[in-house]
């Protein structure tokens, strides 16, 4: 399975804008640049939480996908906002763990140096 394709052609990450930048043995990189459309505050522009919680889940899908190789339905996806996503969001996702029926990813957003977001997502292996 081609990960990068696979991703490139989601309609919805598309939309969003996420851009994976790294694929390989467990872990994944992905980047969302920053537009006014996907502020959430009209004076400033602010990442809505559904931007980083997309830009996790994708770059959390991607990094399990790249272990099974194949798609992994999101069951479940935690976050912890820490800091507003004022500028172009990254993510780094480690899988933790994979099961015969779920795998386990956790996943760290950054805008610029600053942790913006903590998650941990499961998803259908099986």
């Amino acid at each position: 399975m081609d990960i990068e394709e696979f991703f490139e052609t989601m309609p919805f990450a598309d939309l969003v804008g996420v851009e994976l930048t790294s694929v390989e043995d467990g872990h994944a990189e992905g980047r969302v640049e920053m537009r006014e459309e996907l502020s959430w505050n009209a004076d400033r522009q602010m990442a809505h939480g559904g931007v980083t919680f997309t830009l996790a889940d994708t770059v959390g899908g991607a990094a399990l996908v790249s272990v099974v190789d194949q798609p992994v339905p999101t069951i479940d996806m935690r976050i912890d906002y820490l800091s507003a996503g004022t500028g172009d969001l990254t993510a780094e996702a480690d899988v933790v763990r994979v099961g015969g029926d779920v795998g386990v990813v956790d996943v760290s957003v950054y805008v610029d140096d600053e942790h913006a977001a903590e998650a941990r997502g499961v998803y259908k292996t099986g």
